[in-house]
């Protein structure tokens, strides 16, 4: 480290982690659900062929879950910068899909394409603060060596 480069570790300094892929599988969950949504606009005010998009959304919290386990595996990680980053994205995110789930409610979609409807928002509503937090934690250590 030199005073030129204001006391930080050069990139060649940092040892390069492994980390599992917990970012990758919450973002391939968040695209899922969205071609399920698409797939499902589609057909909008038609009735809507339900079985692609149920196994879209399963897949979708079959890799969620995957996630969150491979996440609960990981050690010496910045715990609580995921946890701090994390809470307020997810009250967002939240908030975001609660909303787009009252136009549904309120465009009267009812019955199972509702019920697949709000399982898609609730893998939109996690799998975003996941890969934000997850990103902030992975990252958190570096320069300073600090957590």
């Amino acid at each position: 480290m030199s005073e030129l480069d204001g006391g930080h570790a050069s990139t060649g300094d940092l040892v390069e982690r492994r980390y599992p892929p917990v970012d990758v599988l919450a973002t391939i969950a968040l695209g899922l659900v969205i071609v399920g949504g698409i797939f499902m606009a589609s057909f909008v005010p038609r009735h809507v062929p339900l079985f692609l998009p149920v196994v879209v959304l399963s897949t979708a919290f079959i890799l969620l879950f995957v996630a969150a386990f491979l996440l609960t595996r990981i050690e010496d990680f910045a715990w609580d910068k995921f946890r701090l980053v994390y809470k307020w994205a997810l009250l967002a995110y939240v908030v975001e899909a609660g909303v787009i789930a009252f136009a549904f409610v309120r465009d009267h979609t009812h019955g199972v394409a509702l019920l697949v409807l709000l399982g898609m928002l609730l893998v939109f509503a996690v799998s975003v603060p996941t890969t934000i937090a997850y990103t902030v934690a992975r990252f958190a250590k570096g320069l300073d060596g600090k957590s």
